[in-house]
């Protein structure tokens, strides 16, 4: 088998995705590397921003991966087919989920910003201070429940390093993988939101 080829074919990622083992991870890189010109296609298509559009690649090729791995993907369509639709699905998905936040967060910002013109100011700033802070506490908590490597990955990326210092100081392989893991964790942050 090639392990660092750029192209590798169907049948050799989805066997490499489904053995697993140690090797697995350069079978995931290369599934994500081989179509990632996608994202350039979704910005331009989806007319979504490319952190936006990269999420929802990266998303893609975890379900892809996961699907793949649980026996799910039928292999009726070509992977790149396959790939390519359910991101497609998944910008579309991220159209609609931007445009309801908006209207959301438009919404909730009338009331918040309504009630904190009919007190005082230094009452106003006290109270929104005291949301900054609640916000700020279930943060750290839900951070608490998170493993070293994700919560160490999403703080360096808090502060500003790119994939490519996470990469290099936390060992990956590339930029590439470093984004795949901290999107994963960030899944991990949002799932604990939701629950």
């Amino acid at each position: 088998m090639r392990f660092f080829s750029n192209s590798l074919s169907d049948a050799e990622l989805i066997d490499g995705l489904r053995i697993g083992g140690i090797n697995r991870r350069l079978f995931e890189n290369s599934l994500y590397d081989q179509y990632a010109y996608l994202i350039r296609e979704g910005v331009r298509r989806h007319r979504l921003d490319e952190e936006e559009t990269a999420t929802a690649y990266a998303d893609t090729v975890l379900s892809v991966i996961d699907q793949i791995v649980t026996g799910r993907f039928e292999g009726r369509a070509g992977l790149k087919t396959y790939l390519t639709q359910i991101f497609s699905n998944k910008c579309v998905d991220g159209i609609r989920k931007k445009s309801t936040n908006k209207e959301s967060v438009h919404r909730q910002g009338v009331e918040i910003d309504g009630s904190l013109l009919q007190v005082p100011d230094e009452t106003g700033s006290a109270i929104q201070q005291l949301i900054a802070q609640h916000d700020a506490q279930q943060l750290r908590e839900r951070m608490k429940l998170l493993g070293d490597k994700c919560r160490a990955m999403l703080l360096a990326w808090a502060e500003g390093f790119t994939d490519d210092d996470i990469a290099r100081e936390h060992h990956y392989n590339s930029a590439a993988v470093a984004k795949t893991s901290r999107l994963r964790c960030l899944e991990k942050l949002r799932d604990l939101y939701r629950t």
